[in-house]
């Protein structure tokens, strides 16, 4: 059994929802399930996408929010049965597939562009 072979039969066994189209430099929502004990929860958590990687069930997307003045950055598996919504609440306009260079930006230079259509 190929590499190929062996991802293809993963990706079968892994369902994995539908859900809109986005990418780096969008700024996304992400309602996120969260188990307490028998309880359950669900956070939002808002931010611009940093990057997208991997394809299948292996891909992941990172987004990153300020919270209290402090970056914070979190990546998500695409097939994580947690996420249970994205909502794309505004599209950016950014020539990099990966935006590290947000990072070391502050205030008004860290705001993207939005795109038009």
């Amino acid at each position: 059994m190929g590499k190929q072979e062996l991802l293809e039969y993963v990706d079968s066994l892994t369902e994995i929802k539908e859900f809109p189209v986005f990418k780096a430099g969008d700024t996304i929502t992400v309602n996120y399930k969260i188990v307490e004990g028998n309880k359950e929860r669900i956070q939002k958590y808002q931010g611009v996408v940093l990057q997208r990687r991997g394809e299948g069930v292996t891909a992941t997307f990172t987004v990153r929010k300020i919270s209290g003045n402090i970056g914070v950055e979190r990546i998500f598996p695409l097939a994580s049965p947690f996420i249970d919504s994205i909502e794309i609440n505004k599209r950016g306009k950014v020539r990099r597939a990966r935006i590290f260079y947000l990072r070391n930006l502050k205030g008004k230079k860290a705001r993207i562009k939005e795109r038009r259509y």
